[in-house]
């Protein structure tokens, strides 16, 4: 026998050894069982889904919430109304931690109707396994109904000299919300200055807090409004303050 042909032999038998071994076999059979169920499963701390839009921009997105229990989810999975597997995570390595909170968010493509269609109404399922093998279960239901936008009152939109002091958010109300969600963030380069508010659906204003807004700076304001369900719509617009460097 030729010593290329004894080689592929040798290394051929090797081979079957190594398959037919103990070890060989429980680590194809270990990757062949099911993963084991949990005994019992609890509700998660939090598991909702919602519709966003942003009516100024012409956009609109999926977001999932999802809080496990004290430990890490290990896995997680959401199952659309139809039965797709929407989201199948797993995390890797006998030190994981896992993960507790996920806040997910769907691409915005430039037409509605293809993100209704991914994401249709009804039940969603959420089921989740944490590093102490303690299961979670959950369901929260997708609408596409979207509350109607608020429309600003004060400041108007792309107003400048606005004051720095005393500012007062103020928008024309709408009926049947459950919130409203405002934020104001600083457009400038470099700055991060941000403030969020949630308030109740019968508020019509927002103070903005005193020392927050500096002189000659640009900042975004957005309104949202909050359906029962979750669902929002937000509107925004810019602003520019008063008291910057004047032009020499």
């Amino acid at each position: 026998m030729s010593k290329p042909i004894l080689f592929l032999a040798l290394a051929a038998a090797l081979l079957a050894a190594q398959c037919g071994s103990p070890a060989a076999e429980a680590e194809t059979a270990s990757q062949q069982e099911p993963e084991a169920e949990p005994e019992s499963y609890e509700p998660f701390e939090l598991a909702t889904l919602r519709l966003e839009q942003n009516a100024t921009d012409g956009d609109m997105e999926v977001v999932f919430e999802l809080t496990g229990g004290d430990e890490g989810l290990t896995r997680l999975k959401v199952v659309s109304p139809g039965g797709d597997m929407l989201i199948d995570y797993t995390s890797h390595g006998d030190e994981s931690m896992g993960i507790r909170k996920f806040i997910l968010e769907s691409p915005e493509p430039g037409d509605a109707e293809s993100l209704k269609m991914a994401f249709p109404e009804g039940a969603y399922q959420f089921t989740g396994i944490d590093t102490e093998d303690n299961g979670f279960k959950g369901e929260a239901t997708l609408n596409h109904a979207l509350p109607a936008t608020a429309a600003f009152l004060n400041p108007e939109p792309e107003a400048e000299n606005v004051p720095v002091e005393g500012l007062e958010i103020k928008w024309r109300p709408v009926e049947g919300l459950s919130a409203y969600i405002i934020e104001v963030e600083a457009e400038g380069e470099g700055q991060r200055a941000a403030i969020v508010a949630t308030l109740p659906g019968t508020a019509q204003s927002f103070a903005v807090p005193a020392g927050f807004l500096q002189p000659g700076a640009e900042y975004k304001v957005a309104i949202g409004t909050v359906a029962g369900g979750g669902n929002r719509s937000f509107v925004e617009t810019t602003f520019t303050t008063a008291g910057g460097q004047e032009e020499e």
